[in-house]
């Protein structure tokens, strides 16, 4: 058994989330965390909503409510969409917590003890219509280095070099369109140049090893090669205080800064919560844990250069050395998983174009497991995947519902009328024989595909099998057997069908766990195979620290009974009524329906 961190990035509170932002961190950091539970290993799965920064402030401006009001809001509905989805977190909390504000503040002051937080002089810019500060996101012209001309003040997209917003060409403000002026200011800044030796041996590690993606590697050694000191705190005052400037209410810790800092605070409060304060140790101090990052594209620097960057300050291990804090030696990433972006058709998801499509809604018409599906079949894992309502539609009746649905509805159908309970096995046939040993090896091609995050070949082997399952059906006749003098072999060959299907349904349960409990109790089972989050309220751990809250919703659940990885003997005996459909066809005129609703 190995000790798992499952770190799935954090969404930003600033709105719903959408189909495009679960299929970068979502549904695959909970595949992988359902298939690591099942195959034995100890997983800790966490993440939160990430609630500061200056996109806050400016919406809720817009809305005419507090910053505080506003995340509270989207907390919530992000929690329950997540939630709906069957993401297994064991703790999915927010930034906005006293114990969160308490453990960035302690990862700074040690940062900075170790020499590696750096005050510097700067320019900020300002509004000249406002007065008010506009942070580097904020800022829009064109990148020095590539002539993209749509760079950010923070980084370029296109090139993906970290910038400062006073070298854009052209800079103007995101929001109102004017040029902004330039003043000096104070802040803090992490020496990521006396940390690159230390990261670049880690990363050539990570590289050693074969297991990172192409793209995440070499994007991650070639930003190192621009190295440069990175400003950590901001002139705003939604955030965390900086520890020495409390009497300075309008500097607030970068809000990168503090959430990457959140794996870490939400293991600590998962901890906290279970009664076990130090338990969260287990998977950051001990060298032989695995963690595993998910998200996407756009968030590669923040996982594979700042929050490492972080971590080393912290333990001490750069060319200024230092000491580990009360946290101790802090385990730097495993692996940054990172997935390419799902586009709309051919433009990209845009909440302020109307080109999106919100998980919620796409839970309340068509269920969590049509859209897990969809993303682990045709999602953009190494590339960018284009969804289209046409695609989803013919995968879901295709494949979905004429697969793996048709196996199950057809299998329960035939036993529920022959024999109202899984019939006992007689002698096994060849052609028995070779489908049970097809279904058997699944479990190490199919897991093996998914512990290396492979999921759209993962899914693509395991429909296979449920292919092999039905060919086999159509080769064996069982609806065919109505003389009494066939009964025996009937039964044999539903025992046989019956097992396969058991067994593909675990194949694919960390894939669509609501489907795996609906096929478990189609079999005659509880149907409670596959353990599913819930969300709860709960009570603030340091009210008089963080953003106000007293209490506020977290998602948890209790995993222990996920089952193994392995086939399990099916219990003759089980009763079995006939069935209704697992999965849902869709009529083409959806299609349609969406296009119209979306404006198209």
């Amino acid at each position: 058994m190995t000790r798992v961190l499952s770190a799935v990035a954090w969404p930003y509170t600033n709105g719903p989330r959408h189909i495009g932002h679960v299929a970068g961190f979502g549904v695959p950091s909970d595949v992988f965390s359902r298939f690591m539970r099942m195959a034995g290993h100890d997983v800790l799965m966490v993440s939160g909503t990430d609630e500061h920064g200056t996109p806050i402030l400016v919406l809720a401006d817009n809305e005419g409510v507090p910053a505080r009001e506003l995340v509270d809001k989207y907390n919530q509905v992000i929690v329950d969409d997540l939630c709906g989805l069957g993401l297994s977190y064991d703790l999915f909390t927010r930034t906005t917590t006293g114990n969160h504000y308490a453990v960035v503040q302690e990862m700074f002051e040690t940062c900075r003890r170790n020499g590696y937080m750096v005050e510097e002089t700067t320019k900020t810019a300002i509004s000249p219509s406002t007065g008010r500060t506009l942070p580097d996101r904020y800022i829009e012209g064109t990148c020095p280095i590539c002539k993209y001309a749509g760079a950010r003040g923070d980084q370029c997209d296109n090139c993906g070099n970290q910038l400062d917003a006073t070298e854009l060409i052209d800079p103007r403000s995101k929001i109102n369109g004017e040029v902004p002026e330039f003043i000096d200011t104070q802040h803090w800044f992490l020496d990521l140049p006396a940390l690159a030796d230390a990261l670049g041996e880690w990363l050539d590690q990570r590289e050693a090893t074969g297991l990172w993606r192409p793209n995440v590697i070499k994007f991650s050694q070639n930003i190192l090669k621009e190295i440069r000191p990175r400003a950590m705190t901001r002139d705003i005052d939604w955030g965390i205080p900086v520890p020495g400037w409390e009497d300075q209410p309008t500097k607030r810790l970068y809000v990168w800064f503090d959430a990457v800092i959140g794996y870490l605070s939400a293991s600590i409060e998962w901890a906290r919560r279970l009664g076990e304060p130090d338990k969260w140790r287990e998977w950051w101090n001990d060298a032989d844990a695995e963690s595993y990052y998910f998200m996407g594209k756009d968030n590669i620097v923040f996982h594979s250069q700042i929050w490492p960057a972080e971590l080393l300050a912290y333990n001490g291990e750069g060319a200024k050395g230092g000491e580990p804090g009360m946290f101790g030696t802090l385990s730097l990433p495993t692996e940054v998983v990172s997935s390419e972006f799902l586009t709309f058709g051919d433009l990209q998801f845009s909440t302020s174009r109307g080109n999106v499509i919100y998980v919620g809604d796409f839970l309340a018409r068509y269920g969590p497991d049509a859209l897990r599906y969809y993303i682990c079949a045709a999602g953009p894992e190494t590339s960018d995947a284009a969804f289209t309502w046409a695609d989803f539609v013919t995968r879901n009746n295709s494949e979905l519902v004429a697969g793996w649905g048709n196996l199950v509805n057809r299998t329960a159908t035939m036993i529920a009328k022959s024999f109202g309970e899984i019939p006992a096995a007689g002698a096994l046939e060849e052609v028995d024989e070779q489908v049970l040993a097809t279904v058997r090896d699944g479990f190490d091609t199919v897991g093996g595909l998914v512990g290396k995050h492979r999921l759209r070949a993962a899914i693509a082997e395991a429909m296979r099998v449920v292919g092999e399952v039905n060919k086999y059906l159509t080769l064996t006749e069982p609806y065919k057997m109505k003389d009494e003098s066939q009964r025996e072999r009937l039964g044999t060959v539903l025992h046989v069908a019956a097992q396969c299907v058991s067994d593909c349904n675990t194949l694919l349960s960390p894939f669509l766990p609501h489907s795996a409990n609906k096929v478990h109790a189609v079999l005659g089972g509880e149907g409670e195979l596959m353990p599913m989050p819930r969300v709860e309220q709960v009570e603030e751990l340091e009210p008089g620290n963080g953003a106000g809250h007293t209490s506020y919703s977290i998602i948890t659940g209790e995993y222990s009974s996920t089952p193994a990885w392995e086939s399990r003997p099916v219990v003759v005996g089980a009763k079995v009524d006939k069935p209704t459909p697992v999965f849902t066809k869709l009529d083409p005129s959806v299609v349609e329906e969406e296009l119209a609703r979306a404006g198209a």
